[in-house]
């Protein structure tokens, strides 16, 4: 059964005998214009409620800020498939998992948590930590991960960035950029958990990340993240007007108005948060129900 741009079933042919049917005067070029905007009215505009899971040696974690693996300060939240059911049943729009371990062993344990999770949630799942190469992004693609996301090994390897969407689509394939304030109106990226600054420009690294072919970027506020203090609004605003691209706020959320600040102020597409969920201080529904009555379009 088709369906024209307008949303309307296609009529029924016309009688041949009735000389005043007239058939549309509609080429192929009105067609896809009409489905793009049917798209960017609909989808495209909704703005996504993203949890995000930590996972350190199978067990999901939360430190207050960057590095606290490395010293021991993690609190164990729970099993990351139980929390990723919790948010599905709760209408989560995605689900984020980081392999903070990023070792062989934990890379095993990763593949057997994404293969849980896509086995009972219908969110889309992304995962990263420790992808290096094609091959790691594949495991995890074949695992049951929708996306992958890589941070420092695309700084080590920008051409990882390319080789994974020519491979698998620039859909798949999401940058990670960990930024911190350096001076009044300049953030530098970091990697290696936000522990080694790279000299990059954050604004820059986005555009050129998208360039080689990342279709989503997630940007996390190193000086904001774990505080619940709110999001930088200002980064995610450049960020997301430099690139053609999903941009992604990390960082900062600690109340329902964070988040409605950096979707509109910040001008983020979508919003990524890790302890207001996993300690219940806030559903998914809830950030969606006060986010739908700022008349910020969410799907439910």
């Amino acid at each position: 059964m088709a369906f024209w741009p307008s949303g309307l079933l296609e009529p029924a042919s016309p009688d041949p005998s009735d000389i005043s049917a007239a058939e549309p005067i509609i080429n192929e070029e009105d067609i896809a214009s009409a489905l793009l905007n049917r798209l960017n009215q609909g989808a495209m505009i909704a703005k996504r409620v993203i949890p995000c899971l930590d996972v350190h040696d199978g067990h999901v974690t939360r430190g207050v800020q960057f590095g606290k693996a490395e010293a021991g300060e993690l609190r164990n939240v729970g099993d990351p498939v139980e929390l990723a059911l919790r948010y599905n049943d709760q209408g989560a729009d995605e689900m984020v998992f980081f392999d903070i371990t990023a070792s062989a062993h934990g890379r095993a344990t990763m593949v057997d948590v994404i293969e849980r999770a896509a086995d009972q949630c219908f969110m889309p799942l992304t995962v990263g930590g420790g992808l290096k190469s094609v091959g790691d992004i594949y495991t995890m693609l074949r695992a049951g991960a929708d996306k992958i996301s890589i941070n420092s090994s695309a700084l080590a390897e920008p051409e990882l960035i390319r080789a994974g969407a020519e491979k698998f689509g620039s859909q798949c394939i999401v940058v990670s950029i960990d930024a911190r304030k350096v001076a009044p109106d300049k953030w530098e990226v970091f990697s290696h958990g936000g522990r080694k600054p790279t000299g990059l420009d954050a604004v820059e690294w986005a555009r050129r990340a998208v360039s080689l072919g990342a279709g989503e970027i997630v940007l996390n506020s190193i000086d904001a993240d774990g505080t619940k203090a709110g999001f930088d609004l200002v980064i995610p605003r450049r960020v997301s007007e430099a690139v053609g691209v999903p941009v992604v706020a990390s960082g900062g959320a600690g109340k329902l108005e964070h988040m409605a600040e950096v979707l509109l102020e910040g001008k983020a597409d979508a919003v990524l948060a890790a302890s207001i969920f996993h300690f219940g201080e806030y559903t998914v529904g809830e950030v969606k129900k006060y986010l739908a009555d700022k008349q910020i379009q969410v799907r439910f």
